[in-house]
């Protein structure tokens, strides 16, 4: 059998020993087998799959990974001090990097994920007393909102999308919904933070859904405690009824060994904004598709993002924007700087179906190379079936402009640090978005510690 074949062998045994023990509704145990057999009948990606042409996923395919999810230890006894003492000053873990694992502004709404699994002993929900925050298991508890579960789970970001996608289905274990009421705005930031221990895949799942006027702003991170080596497969899917409002940040801080693969779906509603920022900085090989659709008029979006990666690091974005109704917009603008002999991959994609007139869509990707072994494919495209729309789309492949660098170095600058202030400018349209100063903090150091700069230079 072929590296493929015994790794679905392995994902056989651990999925009916989960699926066996899940305390399930029926109607979920059916799509995660339904799930399961689509990824045993087609697989993962390869580089013949024509949106993963210049993704190879082999080595991810081909890792020992342990799926089973046993009880952390120095870990989760790091985040239970954090979440048990968010009032007393308790300063956060350090993790690899130099950040820490929980946002000042969230200490008491952050949802801790272990291995991929929701673990609300190490969550702090005390500023989410508006919202409604159930694991998977507690959603039959509320015979609404299980009707709501069941509708929305699996409808933005279908197990058929891939392999990766079909994978997390069948592996959906203890996940979270997060329910907004009508009218309620939460100012707390709700962070999702995801770690996965070494040698391990992990599969977290998300569902938010905001009902007419609800406003709330969602945090994912990423993060890792060492620079190990692991999985995480995960999938968010995010429903805005009319009028709501959601900002939504994605911060991927990986090990540099790990890999991750994520997904994210969004329906938004009538005079509905969603505004997401996403970064990429880690993970040896990292992979966002983000799939949104307009579901009424007068909708708003603003997907935006900044991946920075070096060394052999390779990261691949795929975008679809489906303006299916008229009158919506959206904007989308993502910057890459790529260093050393890392690769980028940019897929960005309108498409404007032949009711959506007065649809307003932008696209743009720019990227910086800092070296001459780096390199970058980018594809924006527009597909348009209506007369009466605005669009357009461009894409860069550039190095730093010598007149500015001259510039600076006329102002006594030395070489090194010219560049680096360029390449922090080149950023800082995307990083100045976020709204969150615990995250802009991280973010700027993140970013000056890769051009091994600092604030005070």
């Amino acid at each position: 059998m072929n590296s493929q074949t015994v790794k679905e062998t392995i994902y056989t045994k651990d999925f009916q020993k989960s699926l066996e023990n899940a305390n399930q509704p029926e109607w979920l145990k059916k799509l995660r087998e339904e799930a399961f057999q689509f990824f045993t009948e087609n697989g993962f990606p390869t580089i013949k799959d024509e949106n993963w042409k210049y993704t190879n996923v082999k080595e991810v395919v081909s890792g020992e990974w342990l799926v089973n999810r046993s009880e952390p230890s120095a870990v989760a006894d790091g985040l239970r001090s954090i979440t048990e003492n968010s009032e007393t000053g308790v300063q956060p873990p350090a993790i690899a990097g130099g950040t820490d694992f929980v946002f000042d502004e969230s200490k008491q709404s952050v949802l801790v994920f272990m291995n991929g699994a929701f673990d609300r002993n190490l969550s702090n929900t005390d500023a989410l007393k508006d919202a409604t925050v159930l694991s998977f298991a507690e959603t039959s508890k509320d015979e609404k909102l299980s009707e709501i579960f069941k509708t929305k789970l699996g409808s933005l970001i279908g197990f058929e999308k891939n392999g990766f996608t079909a994978l997390n289905t069948a592996f959906i274990g203890e996940g979270v919904f997060i329910h907004l009421p009508k009218n309620v705005k939460i100012d707390a930031p709700i962070q999702l933070l995801f770690m996965t221990e070494d040698g391990k895949v992990s599969f977290p799942r998300v569902l938010v859904v905001a009902e007419e006027f609800a406003e709330a702003t969602i945090i994912e991170t990423f993060n890792r405690t060492d620079e190990t080596k692991y999985l995480t497969n995960s999938v968010i899917e995010i429903s805005l009824a009319d009028e709501a409002k959601i900002k939504h940040y994605r911060v991927q801080r990986e090990s540099h060994l790990a890999f991750n693969i994520g997904a994210t779906g969004t329906e938004i509603g009538r005079g509905s904004v969603y505004d997401a920022t996403n970064i990429n900085l880690g993970a040896k090989l990292s992979r966002h598709d983000i799939d949104f659709r307009f579901n009424a008029e007068g909708g708003e979006a603003f997907v935006d993002g900044l991946y920075m990666i070096d060394d052999d690091q390779h990261h691949d974005t795929h975008s679809l924007i489906d303006h299916a109704l008229p009158n919506c917009v959206s904007h989308q603008t993502y910057k890459g700087i790529v260093d050393g002999k890392a690769r980028a991959v940019f897929n960005g994609k309108i498409l404007v179906r032949e009711n959506a007139s007065g649809t307003d869509g932008y696209q743009s990707n720019k990227n910086l190379l800092l070296s001459n072994d780096a390199r970058v494919d980018t594809k924006p495209q527009l597909e348009i079936f209506n007369d009466d729309v605005k669009c357009a789309h461009g894409a860069t492949v550039g190095q730093l402009e010598e007149e500015e660098l001259f510039y600076l170095l006329s102002r006594g600058l030395n070489e090194s640090l010219a560049r680096n202030l360029l390449t922090y400018g080149f950023a800082e349209e995307i990083v100045n978005k976020i709204t969150i100063p615990s995250i802009k903090k991280q973010l700027d150091e993140a970013v000056l510690n890769r051009l091994n700069a600092n604030l005070e230079a």
